[in-house]
């Protein structure tokens, strides 16, 4: 909304010396978004007065057409003798009234003018155009010529209004009543503490039976329509000056008398009004809902296909208007047209006004689906006040008989839904509780009478809404108006008290934990959109009886290329990966924590919860019972090298080894016993693929899989070779450890170290070795750690080695030989009862 200070001060007196910026800076303590405030007239220096064409003289022998015109400026040339001017405009003739800038003078944009030489003519001066004049759009891209009742030499400066000041204010969509000057000088006035004038206050007559016939099928679509009727008015009279100025200042562009005095009248008074000839009308005027598949032409010249839920203006031959967005074509207000034998003019003489008030939503549903947003549908759509209707068609029908000679018809035609006006119970306190400050009951009275309610009542107040606020609904709407009158700059600034004893949950504790140990790896955390496409599951090689495929889809997802969302954190990481590889970063390692959507195997569909009430306790159980498991899972990816190369050393690769470290930092970190052992699944390499197993109720779990990913995906989804990933179920992972991590106990004794390798059928797995020798080992094994694997001739074919550092410690005493040794071979003893374990060189 475009304000124009000069007009601003018609409503609200302001002090003399306040300008734009100051008034900005109070419409924004007030909690207007005020974008800018426009100079008009910035640099704009005279002299630049009203001149008259006396001749006009047609240069030859140019590309294109130039005149040579004498323009009479009276005294302000100093001479009183005609100014000779070059011009090229073609808008003009002689004898009409233009708009003259003088040598000496600077237009905007530090155009400064003088006498030169052009097109074998001297040119003392400029005649002048809208644009130069940065006066804004007024249809023609010609100069501008003025009515004739203008005298020679007046100032075209003051004439004109070409100096003000314009705030540009964004209008938030609860503030429907501050697209209007009236609005806008509320919040002004309240915010200077002065009084309003508003131009709603008129006289208007009471409706009587004999105004212009209207029959309302909807009235929960229309609540209220007002008609006027105006004869007579002049087909030549033309839109003064000051209208048209304070139309370009607010953003719009001027086009004949009848549309610009609506214009005017909506941005005075926010009410979107519309003007039929009333020689075009059939009959008495409709409110109806269209039919579904109705054609209609509207005043941009398109045909639209109309929906059952629009609500349109009808008359007897169909609709003549969208209601509360754009009129018809059938029913447009005539261009005057002159004929040249008689030099008649004709035109719309005799209009019907239409002032209404329609539902919010029923527009804004129009406005959007045919792509047709109005300034009346923007107004509609936030909110207009009803009881304005009235006093805008009797604005617009004062202005038309002073502005066009016309005669108001003694009809006044007013249909209006039988309302009772909008109450809040609320508190006295309640804004105090709010905001955390005291401001006291008769504050709080105060700024609720500033913005128009009537406040009854003592501690408990009964709060009468206007009409104009429809975003006022409740008591924190009410509170809301209190704080910001108040100022929220001087709401205090105090932190929140947290309760002691309070902190992150155990799971979040273990997210942040998580994060920590993979960054802390040289991992790189990437987010990634929890939407994923079915395709890329082939691309996984998953099964088509996998439960991963079971997805949830959405009903309006962001793209149609990924419309279900996410059972694995795989798809984003990969591609996150090869997006970086791509663009020249080959060394990668990546990680991400989120929540994956597991759908059950026969997944629900959600309800649609009312909003006209608060959802039943079935309905929200209905809801939460179709709403899929949302676990949380950990991932990394990697690629290229994993120690860089340099004069320390070669440098090695990432490999599958790196994945499944990751996994088991991820145990250390949840305090739970990881196992490690093969597995083959989907996207991994059927050779090089571990799976992650973790106890849980007293039975094995596996909770994810890490290793090399299987050439055939590497392929199909583009990504660098031997990419390595680890996924897990992280909330499984931390289950199974149970109760918080606790710190390592820090012995003072000793530890004795046994080492063995145990020859095993090259088939046997060495977690299944690993776990014979840790049950055998029992209490005193602190740690035990798998340090080499050999395979030749000396262990014979089929077989492989394994080597194995066993790492003894008592809590109360030092260990003897004897007792470590003990150990060590009843570890040996049952690896090869279990595994068929044969110690080395035995």
């Amino acid at each position: 909304m475009r304000v124009p200070l000069s007009w601003l001060r018609e409503y609200v007196d302001l002090p003399a010396g306040e300008t734009g910026r100051d008034v900005a800076a109070k419409l924004v303590d007030a909690g207007l978004e005020v974008e800018t405030v426009e100079q008009l007239g910035a640099g704009l220096k005279g002299p630049l007065v009203v001149g008259q064409v006396l001749t006009i003289e047609e240069l030859e022998g140019f590309r294109k057409p130039i005149r040579f015109c004498t323009v009479d400026v009276g005294q302000a040339n100093g001479t009183g003798e005609p100014q000779e001017i070059v011009c090229g405009a073609r808008n003009f003739s002689v004898g009409d009234k233009v708009v003259v800038v003088l040598p000496g003078a600077v237009l905007p944009g530090d155009f400064a003018i003088a006498s030169r030489k052009t097109y074998g003519k001297t040119s003392h001066g400029m005649i002048c155009s809208g644009e130069e004049l940065g006066m804004g759009d007024d249809g023609t891209h010609g100069i501008i010529v003025l009515p004739p009742e203008h005298e020679v030499g007046t100032d075209a400066i003051e004439l004109l209004q070409l100096v003000d000041e314009v705030l540009d204010i964004d209008i938030t969509p609860d503030r429907g009543y501050c697209m209007s000057m009236r609005g806008v000088a509320r919040e002004a006035a309240t915010a200077y503490g002065l009084p309003l004038r508003d131009p709603a206050l008129l006289d208007v007559p009471a409706p009587n039976s004999y105004g212009y016939l209207v029959k309302i099928d909807d009235p929960a679509g229309c609540d209220r329509f007002t008609a006027r009727t105006v004869t007579g008015l002049d087909p030549e009279a033309r839109s003064p000056i000051w209208l048209t100025r304070r139309l370009q200042k607010a953003g719009m562009r001027p086009i004949s008398l009848a549309v610009d005095v609506t214009n005017y009248v909506m941005l005075e008074l926010g009410q979107p009004l519309h003007a039929y000839d009333r020689s075009r009308l059939d009959g008495a005027i409709g409110v109806r809902r269209a039919e579904q598949g109705e054609k209609f032409t509207t005043l941009d010249g398109v045909k639209r296909t109309l929906d059952a839920e629009d609500l349109v203006i009808t008359d007897n031959s169909g609709p003549i208007g969208l209601a509360g967005v754009m009129g018809g074509a059938n029913t447009e207000i005539a261009d005057s047209v002159t004929d040249p034998e008689t030099g008649q003019v004709t035109g719309t003489t005799d209009v019907v006004i239409e002032a209404a008030h329609f539902d919010a939503v029923s527009i804004s549903r129009t406005a959007r689906r045919l792509k047709l947003s109005s300034e009346a549908s923007k107004r509609f759509e936030r909110g207009v006040d009803p009881a304005a209707a009235s006093a805008a068609a009797q604005r617009t029908v004062d202005l038309l008989v002073l502005l066009a000679g016309g005669t108001a018809e003694a009809g006044v035609t007013e249909l209006t839904a039988p309302g009772a006006p909008r109450t809040i119970a609320m508190s006295a306190d309640h804004p105090d509780r709010v905001a955390g400050m005291d401001y006291g009951r008769e504050t709080v009275v105060r700024r609720l009478q500033e913005i128009g309610c009537d406040v009854y009542g003592q501690d408990e107040l009964v709060v009468t809404v206007p009409s104009w606020r429809p975003d006022l609904a409740e008591p924190n709407d009410l509170a809301e108006e209190v704080i910001r009158l108040e100022g929220y700059g001087n709401l205090p600034s105090t932190l929140p008290q947290v309760p002691s004893g309070r902190g992150l949950t155990a799971r979040q504790q273990l997210h942040r934990r998580v994060g920590r140990a993979l960054a802390g790896a040289g991992y790189v955390e990437a987010l990634s959109y929890p939407f994923i496409g079915e395709g890329v599951f082939d691309q996984l090689q998953l099964p088509a009886d996998d439960a991963a495929r079971r997805v949830v889809k959405l009903v309006n997802p962001i793209s149609d290329e990924e419309p279900t969302l996410r059972t694995t954190l795989l798809p984003g990481l990969l591609g996150a990966l090869r997006r970086n590889d791509s663009r020249g970063s080959h060394d990668l390692a990546l990680f991400e924590t989120g929540s994956v959507f597991l759908a059950g195997e026969r997944p629900g569909v959600a309800v649609r919860l009312p909003v006209d009430r608060r959802p039943t306790d079935e309905e929200i159980a209905t809801l939460n019972a179709a709403l899929p498991a949302q676990p949380r899972y950990a991932a990394v990816v990697l690629a290229g090298a994993r120690e860089a190369a340099g004069w320390w050393g070669k440098g090695r690769p990432a490999d599958w080894a790196d994945a499944v470290q990751a996994a088991r930092s991820l145990a250390v970190e949840a305090g739970a016993e990881l196992v490690v052992r093969q597995g083959q699944y989907g996207p991994w390499h059927p050779g090089r693929c571990a799976e992650l197993v973790v106890t849980l109720d007293g039975a094995e779990t596996v909770i994810g899989h890490a290793g090399e990913l299987h050439p055939r995906v590497v392929k199909a989804m583009g990504l660098p070779a031997r990419t390595s990933a680890m996924e897990l179920d992280l909330d499984r992972l931390a289950a199974a450890g149970g109760e918080a991590v606790r710190a390592p106990r820090i012995s003072t004794f000793p530890v004795a170290t046994q080492d063995v390798a145990l020859i095993v059928d090259a088939s046997v797995p060495a977690s299944a070795v690993e776990a014979a020798l840790r049950e055998g080992a029992g209490e005193l094994l602190e740690s035990l750690r798998l340090f080499d694997v050999f395979t030749g001739e000396q262990v014979g074919e089929g077989k492989k080695s394994l080597a194995y550092a066993l790492r003894f410690r008592a809590a109360d005493r030092t260990l003897t030989a004897e007792e470590s040794t003990a150990a060590r071979d009843a570890a040996v003893a049952l690896a090869a009862e279990r595994a068929g374990a044969v110690l080395r060189g035995a």
